[in-house]
């Protein structure tokens, strides 16, 4: 029996990461879609795959939490919650129990950059997908009453996500201290402050800014025939009235950062933590790439350097943990470390920084290199089994990147990388001027880092 171009590189891949001689990688089979626009301004994508008889429907808003105004945090993952609530046709939360009745799934989630909606259901049952998301696209109901429930029920997820976890605040403060200006300096959930302080007015105005066809992909992959796809499509969404006005790109750009940045803060945690960032690109930029290499040389699980370094070799910390948050516009590569008790946390700063330098130093080994490309190759090929990871990676490639080839061009970027290309962007964004170091000490504690 022949084996599939996708196992036969996943085999590759794997006996590679276990030390076996294997192949070079092979990019797994291209992605087969039909990309057009609606009158409306609505971006489709199809993509047939006859494997098994469901479809995944996904609708991608390019809205998220940097779109968001100051004291006015939180709206972006509050409009998420008051998209199941009801629209013209559609009682709440009735969009999840119909899905749900005939088989399928759906959900949503909200990033710094869009907000997603999806469901994944048996095919026969696009139709009913197609118009229940352009019900709500088109008519959403936005009452008050709702709106003050789901206020509370978003404020009680932060205290349950943020407020009441240990470290739960950890990220928070990474991008309050490392941003002055682009909003990627506030958390995605809001602040208490700013959730309170939402009117239905407020959120009115958000739906119709950003919930508009001009500001929307949709994606569908799965079980059917393009030329059907698109007739429903243009039944159900092609109806939707275009926006009156442009969506809004106005978001401020973050200034160079031109010194070090050292900060001591208090927590109530149990250990201290401390922090070392650096500003970096945004994804899809040349220089992203080989940040992904060296993200995952220091810091993609308990082998990578950090955690052998810190957390096996001295000592120093009980976790160690980082890594490049490459999104849509430029953010940070960090590195953390939970400080081992009896230890300090200027000693745990100093063998972080340590990893750092050591990356601009000198070039990472073949093996560093080859096993590398293998987990991104591994990770790329395992992220597209499914309908749902398919149209994950068609929609990020045309929201994020505002192109989809991207969505199959990037493995071979993957495998042309070299430890010099590493090296070089260690030496361009890990320099004394662009780095942040926070220290975060126990309430506790003295400021000095004192024993407890």
């Amino acid at each position: 029996m022949s084996r599939s171009p996708l196992r036969a590189v996943l085999v590759s891949t794997l006996l590679t990461l276990i030390g076996l001689p294997a192949r070079a990688a092979v990019p797994p089979p291209k992605l087969q879609y039909d990309i057009s626009t609606l009158p409306n301004g609505l971006t489709v994508v199809l993509s047939e795959d006859h494997s098994t008889p469901i479809v995944h429907v996904g609708v991608y808003y390019h809205v998220g939490s940097k779109n968001e105004k100051k004291g006015r945090t939180g709206f972006a993952h509050l409009f998420e919650h008051m998209m199941f609530k009801g629209s013209k046709n559609v009682g709440p939360e009735e969009h999840t129990s119909v899905i749900a009745s005939v088989g399928g799934q759906s959900n949503a989630y909200t990033t710094d950059d869009e907000t997603v909606f999806w469901q994944t259901l048996p095919s026969q049952y696009l139709p009913l997908a197609a118009w229940l998301e352009a019900d709500r696209m088109a008519t959403l109901r936005v009452d008050k009453d709702t709106f003050i429930t789901e206020r509370e029920v978003v404020k009680e997820e932060r205290r349950m996500r943020v407020d009441n976890q240990p470290y739960g605040r950890l990220n928070e403060i990474i991008y309050e201290q490392a941003f002055t200006t682009h909003p990627y300096k506030h958390p995605t959930i809001g602040s208490m402050e700013d959730l309170q302080a939402a009117s239905i007015d407020d959120v009115r105005e958000f739906y119709r800014t950003y919930y508009v066809p001009e500001n929307a992909t949709l994606v569908i992959v799965g079980d059917f025939e393009t030329a059907q796809a698109k007739s429903i499509v243009n039944q159900y969404f092609g109806r939707v009235p275009k926006a009156e006005h442009p969506v809004p790109r106005d978001i401020p750009k973050e200034p160079p950062q031109t010194a070090e940045k050292r900060v001591t803060l208090q927590e109530p945690w149990p250990l201290p933590a401390v922090v070392v960032a650096y500003h970096i690109t945004f994804d899809g930029h040349p220089d992203s790439y080989p940040l992904h290499i060296a993200s995952k040389v220091l810091s993609d699980g308990q082998s990578a350097r950090i955690y052998q370094k810190l957390v096996y070799e001295r000592q120093l910390a009980v976790s160690a943990f980082g890594g490049a948050n490459l999104i849509e516009d430029p953010n940070l590569f960090y590195a953390v470390a939970i400080v081992q008790p009896g230890q300090t946390p200027d000693d745990a700063t100093k063998a972080l920084i340590a990893e750092l330098e050591r990356l601009k130093a000198e070039p990472i080994s073949d093996r560093e290199l080859e096993r590398a490309k293998n987990q991104f190759a591994r990770d790329y090929i395992l992220g597209r089994e499914s309908d749902q990871q398919k149209a994950l990676q068609l929609a990020h490639a045309v929201v994020i990147h505002n192109d989809i080839t991207t969505a199959d061009g990037e493995f071979e970027i993957f495998q042309k990388i070299t430890a010099a290309d590493v090296q070089r962007v260690a030496r361009t964004y890990f320099t004394e001027q662009n780095r942040v170091v926070i220290t975060i000490l126990p309430s506790s504690q003295t400021v000095a880092g004192g024993a407890r």
